[in-house]
C-alpha cells in the first residue's frame, strides 16, 4: 500500500457501483410517456386539424423531385442502419461494449413494442386513432425501423457526441422525407414513432443503469491539492440530508476539512416533490426545482460566506471547486459537533435554547435566511457552542415572510422536543414578542420541513398549543393572514371530480332534450314537485332551530337555508350548507363552539334518522310482495355489506384511527348540546318533525317528477332510491354532489323499473328544481343577509 510520505492517499469509502440508476433518466421516461399521452389525447381532439396537416404535408412531399425522393430513400434507409452500427464499432474500439449492449437491448424492446402495438391497433384499437396513424391507406401506425433506432441512439446516449448525433439526425430526416414521399408514413405516426423510441430508450437507461461517472475520493483530494490544500488521510462519512457525499480529509498541518461532494446527476433528485411544492406554494416561498450544479454551488457558497460575514456560527468555508464536468466541491473548516436530534429532551437546556435563537437572531439582522432549521442542521459541541450547517437552501437578501417562516419552522421542531410552552417563551427572551406574533399566520403545516411536519401531523395539538402561547405574550397583536398555498389538494380532487360530473352531465344531456324535459312534464305533478322543493328549506330551517336552544327568528332562517343552496355551488353538499348556518348562528351572538355543536347535533339526528328511514322504507318495500314480514334478500345483501365494510375500517388501524378522528372533530361538543336540547320538548319535537318533513319533502318532490313523466313508482320505492342517492352525493366532492347525484338516482330509478329516458327526465326535473332553480333566490337571500351582518 502506498503511504502519505509517496504522495498517494488511500481514501476510505465504498467502493462506488459501476453502474447507477440516474433520477434524471426516471424523469425523462415519465415525461416522455405524458408526452406521448399528450399527443395522442390531442390528436383525438383535433382530428380535422390533423387531417389537414396530412394532407398539406403529403401534398408538399408530393411536389419533391423524382430524383431526391430516391436519393433520400437509398441514403436515409442505409444511414439509419450503418450510423448505429458504426458507432458501436467506435465505442467497441474504446472497450465501451457495455453501452453498445444497453443500446441493442432498447432496440430489441422497441421493435417488440413496436410491432405488438402495431397489431393492437390494427386488430382492436380506436378506429379513429387507426385512422390518424395510418391515413386509411395499408401503412404501419408505428415505424418498426425508426423505432428502435431511435430508442437505441437514446440508450447509448448519442445526444452527448455532438457530430454522431448530427449524423444520426441527418439519416432520421432523409429516412422519414422518403417515406413521406412514398407515403408509408404519417404525420401522427413519425411523432409517436419517435416519443415511443425515446420512452424505450430512457426506460432501458433507467432499468439497467448507466456507468458511473461519480468522481470518487481520489479525485475529491485532487481537487483540493489544486486548492492548495494537503491531504494526508481521507474517509467517506454519512451523506448530508440531500444525498450528497460527504468526507472527513485530514490535512498536513493537523487541521481537517469537511467536504461536501455535488453530484450532477444527483440534481434531480427529488424532483417530483420540488415540483409538486413549487406549483402548490405561492411565489416567494417555494424554491427552484431544477438548479445546475454551477448555481447550486454558488448558491451554497454565497450564503455561507454571507452567514461568516454576519458572525453567525456556521463552519467556515474554506473553498470550491469543480470536479471535472460531473461534480463540483465545498471544503469546510471541520467542527467536532454532533447535529441536535441525537441529544436527548434534557439536554435542551435553558442556555442551549437561548444560544439557538441568537444565531438565528444574527442570521436575521442581516436578512438571511437558513430555511432548514431542523435537528439535522443544528449542532452543539462539546462545550455547548451552536453551530448551524446545511446552508445550501438559505436565501440572502430575504424577504420578511422567509424570515418569519425561520422562526415557525423553529419553533415548531423545539416544541416537539422541549414543548410548546418552553419552546415560545425561550424565543420570546431572545427575539421579542413582536417577532413572534408575525411568526403566529405561519404556523401552518405546508410551511414545515417534511420530518417537523409529519411530526405535527402526528400530534394536532402541537400548533394550536403553540399559538395559545403566543397569543398569551402578544394578546392585542394584529396579524394578517397569511396564505401560503396556491391551493390544496383537496380543491385539485374537486376541480377533477367536477370536469367528470360535467362530462357525465353532458353525457345525460346528449340523450335527452332539456327543453322536452321542462315542456313535456305534467304541469299538475310539476307544480306539486316545485311546492314540495319550496317546503323542504322551510324544513330545514325547523330542524336547525330544533338543535339551538336559543330562539331564532323562522324568516332569517328560511333565508339562511337559501343562502346555502347558493353555497352548494361552489362547494361540496355536506359542506356549503353547514358552514352557512355555523355563520348565522355565530351573528345570531352564540359562540363558535356552541354554534358548530348545534349544527354537528342537526347533522348526527340527521344522520341517524337517514340511516333508520333506508332501513324502514327498504323493509317496507321488500315485504309489500310478500305476506309474511320477511326482509328483501337485496336488503340483506345491503346490510351485510355495510356491516362487513365497518369491520374492515375497524380492524385497519389507520383506517380506524382516520374515522375517530374525523367522527370527533366533527361532533366533538355535540353530545352536551343535545343534552341542551333534551330540556325543552318543543325544541325536540321541533327538530325532529323538522328532520322528518325535509327527508319526506326531498322524496315527495322526487315522487312528483316521476309521476310528471308518467312514471309509476311507489312511495317507498322513490324513498329507497332517494336516500340512497344522497348519500352517494352528500360524500362526493363535487359542488352539490354534481354528477354524482345525478347518476345515482338515474341508476337507482332505472334499477327500480323505470325506463331509462324517463329516469333520465325525472332525475333532472328534481335537480332543476332542487338544486339548480333556488341558486337565484339563494343569491338574493346570501346578499340580504351579507347586508344586515347576518352571515
Amino acid at each position: 500500500m502506498d503511504t502519505p510520505q509517496q504522495g498517494v492517499v488511500l481514501v476510505v469509502e465504498p467502493l462506488l457501483p459501476q453502474r447507477i440508476r440516474r433520477p434524471s433518466d426516471a424523469l425523462r421516461f415519465l415525461l416522455t410517456l405524458l408526452a406521448l399521452a399528450a399527443v395522442v389525447l390531442m390528436a383525438l381532439a383535433l382530428q380535422r386539424t390533423l387531417n389537414g396537416l396530412e394532407t398539406d404535408v403529403q401534398a408538399g412531399t408530393g411536389r419533391a423531385p423524382a430524383l431526391l425522393s430516391a436519393v433520400s430513400g437509398l441514403l436515409g434507409g442505409v444511414a439509419v442502419l450503418v450510423v448505429p452500427v458504426a458507432f458501436a464499432v467506435e465505442r467497441v474500439f474504446h472497450r465501451d461494449g457495455m453501452r453498445i449492449a444497453q443500446g441493442l437491448i432498447a432496440a430489441i424492446l422497441a421493435l417488440l413494442i413496436a410491432y405488438t402495438l402495431d397489431e393492437w391497433l390494427v386488430r382492436a384499437g380506436p378506429a379513429e386513432l387507426v385512422q390518424l396513424l395510418t391515413g386509411s391507406r395499408d401503412v404501419e401506425p408505428l415505424n418498426s425501423v425508426l423505432t428502435p433506432a431511435i430508442a437505441y441512439a437514446t440508450a447509448v446516449r448519442m445526444s452527448r457526441r455532438p457530430q454522431w448525433r448530427a449524423l444520426m439526425w441527418t439519416a432520421l430526416a432523409l429516412d422519414v422525407l422518403a417515406l413521406f414521399t412514398a407515403t408509408k408514413v404519417t404525420a401522427l405516426g413519425v411523432i409517436l414513432t419517435y416519443l415511443v423510441g425515446m420512452a424505450v430508450g430512457f426506460g432501458t437507461l433507467y432499468g439497467i443503469g448507466s456507468a458511473n461517472t461519480r468522481p470518487p475520493g481520489s479525485a475529491v483530494l485532487a481537487a483540493l491539492r489544486r486548492l492548495g490544500f494537503s491531504p494526508v488521510s481521507a474517509r467517506r462519512v454519512e451523506d448530508d440530508s440531500s444525498g450528497s457525499r460527504r468526507y472527513l480529509i485530514g490535512l498536513a498541518d493537523q487541521r481537517r476539512l469537511d467536504v461536501t461532494v455535488l453530484d450532477r446527476d444527483r440534481q434531480v433528485a427529488g424532483i417530483v416533490y420540488r415540483l409538486w411544492r413549487r406549483i402548490r406554494l405561492n411565489t416567494e416561498t417555494r424554491r427552484r426545482a431544477i438548479r445546475s450544479l454551477r448555481a447550486e454551488l454558488e448558491r451554497e457558497a454565497l450564503m455561507a460566506y454571507a452567514a461568516q460575514a454576519a458572525g453567525a456560527s456556521l463552519p467556515r468555508l474554506l473553498g470550491t471547486s469543480e470536479i471535472g464536468t460531473e461534480a463540483a466541491m465545498l471544503a469546510y473548516e471541520h467542527i467536532d459537533s454532533r447535529p441536535v436530534e441525537e441529544l436527548s429532551d434534557d439536554d435542551f437546556d435553558d442556555e442551549l435554547l437561548a444560544r439557538l435563537w441568537g444565531q438565528v437572531r444574527l442570521l436575521h439582522a442581516h436578512r438571511l435566511a437558513h430555511r432548514h432549521l431542523t435537528g439535522e442542521s443544528i449542532h452543539v459541541d462539546s462545550a455547548g457552542q451552536v453551530f448551524l450547517v446545511d446552508a445550501r437552501s438559505g436565501e440572502i437578501a430575504a424577504g420578511d415572510l422567509l424570515l418569519r417562516l425561520d422562526v415557525a419552522q423553529l419553533l415548531t421542531y423545539l416544541a416537539t422536543r422541549v414543548g410548546p410552552e418552553r419552546s415560545v417563551k425561550s424565543a420570546a427572551a431572545v427575539l421579542g414578542a413582536d417577532s413572534l406574533a408575525g411568526a403566529l399566520p405561519l404556523l401552518q403545516r405546508i410551511a414545515l420541513s417534511r420530518d417537523t411536519r409529519t411530526a405535527a401531523r402526528k400530534d394536532r395539538e402541537l400548533l394550536p398549543a403553540i399559538r395559545e402561547h403566543i397569543v398569551a405574550l402578544k394578546p392585542q397583536a394584529a396579524v394578517e393572514e397569511v396564505r401560503l398555498e396556491r391551493f390544496r389538494p383537496r380543491t385539485l380532487v374537486t376541480i377533477i371530480a367536477g370536469a367528470l360530473a360535467v362530462y357525465f352531465l353532458l353525457s345525460q344531456l346528449s340523450q335527452v332534450n332539456l327543453v322536452s324535459v321542462v315542456t313535456n312534464a305534467n304541469w299538475a305533478w310539476t307544480g306539486a314537485a316545485l311546492v314540495t322543493a319550496a317546503a323542504s328549506y322551510l324544513a330545514a330551517a325547523i330542524m336547525l332551530r330544533g338543535f339551538v336552544p336559543e330562539p331564532l327568528p323562522l324568516g332569517r332562517t328560511v333565508l339562511a337555508q337559501f343562502a346555502g343552496s347558493f353555497v352548494k355551488l361552489v362547494a361540496p353538499a355536506a359542506v356549503g350548507g353547514v358552514a352557512i348556518n355555523t355563520r348565522y348562528l355565530q351573528k345570531r351572538g352564540i359562540a363558535p363552539g356552541p354554534a358548530v355543536a348545534s349544527v354537528g347535533a342537526s347533522q348526527l339526528v340527521g344522520l341517524a334518522s337517514h340511516i333508520v328511514l333506508l332501513l324502514f322504507f327498504g323493509y317496507v318495500t321488500g315485504t309489500q310482495a310478500a305476506p309474511s314480514l320477511t326482509p328483501s334478500r337485496g336488503l340483506l345483501i345491503a346490510l351485510l355489506s355495510v356491516a362487513v365494510l365497518f369491520l374492515i375500517v375497524l380492524a385497519v388501524r389507520p383506517l380506524r384511527r382516520m374515522l375517530t378522528t374525523r367522527v370527533r372533530a366533527m361532533f366533538s361538543g355535540v353530545i352536551p348540546r343535545l343534552l341542551d336540547v333534551l330540556q325543552s320538548p318543543r325544541k325536540i319535537l321541533e327538530g325532529v318533525s323538522g328532520t322528518l318533513l325535509l327527508t319526506v319533502a326531498f322524496v315527495a318532490c322526487l315522487t312528483a317528477c316521476v309521476r310528471a313523466f308518467g312514471g309509476d313508482l311507489s312511495f317507498t320505492t322513490v324513498a329507497i332510491v332517494f336516500l340512497a342517492g344522497n348519500a352517494i352525493g352528500s360524500a362526493a366532492p363535487t359542488p352539490g354532489g354534481l354528477g354524482a347525484v345525478e347518476a345515482s338516482l338515474s341508476l337507482g330509478l332505472t334499477v327500480a323499473g323505470l325506463p331509462g329516458t324517463v329516469a333520465t327526465s325525472a332525475v333532472l326535473l328534481f335537480r332543476l328544481l332542487t338544486f339548480w332553480l333556488p341558486v337565484l333566490p339563494g343569491w338574493a337571500s346570501f346578499a340580504y343577509l351579507q347586508r344586515h351582518d347576518a352571515i
